[in-house]
């Protein structure tokens, strides 16, 4: 009689499950630091969009600060007071980046003297745990109770 070679079906299933408790392990990890990316990400955009709107009020002074659609603008772009083609078409067209979604309104006036920027997540717990938001203060604020932050939120620190 030969010996067979190889593994029994136990040993194989016990690997198995050592796989499995691994990966049980490291998925939340995984998702946890995906929303932390997504996060980082959407704090950098609140900020690029801040940068945007001095920039447009410095270049058009007789408009002051504007909507997220005019701070963008299609490619090729050709700037001018309502596509400045200052910041990504994605983010001004009110598209979806890294989980995100923002938007940006000028205050009453001309000039207007006054903007704010949201960054929400499409979801809520999966794409993010904090709504973001700035105003003409410059001060990124959040909201961790699933609603839009709002300027007496917390600072960002």
């Amino acid at each position: 009689m030969r010996k067979q070679k190889g593994f029994s079906l136990i040993e194989l299933l016990i690997v198995v499950a050592i796989i499995l408790i691994i990966a049980a392990i490291a998925v939340p990890n995984l998702l946890r630091s995906r929303m932390a990316a997504n996060e980082a990400s959407a704090v950098g955009t609140i900020r690029t969009i801040n940068t945007a709107q001095v920039t447009y009020a410095s270049t058009y002074p007789s408009t002051g600060y504007t909507a997220l659609s005019s701070l963008g603008g299609a490619s090729p772009c050709t700037p001018g007071p309502t596509s400045a083609c200052i910041i990504d078409p994605t983010v001004s067209g009110g598209g979806v980046k890294s989980g995100f979604t923002f938007a940006s309104a000028a205050g009453a006036g001309t000039p207007s003297i006054a903007f704010t920027a949201n960054g929400n997540p499409v979801t809520f717990g999966t794409t993010g745990m904090r709504n973001f938001f700035s105003d003409d203060s410059f001060v990124i604020r959040y909201s961790t109770n699933g609603n839009p932050a709002t300027v007496s939120d917390t600072p960002l620190q």
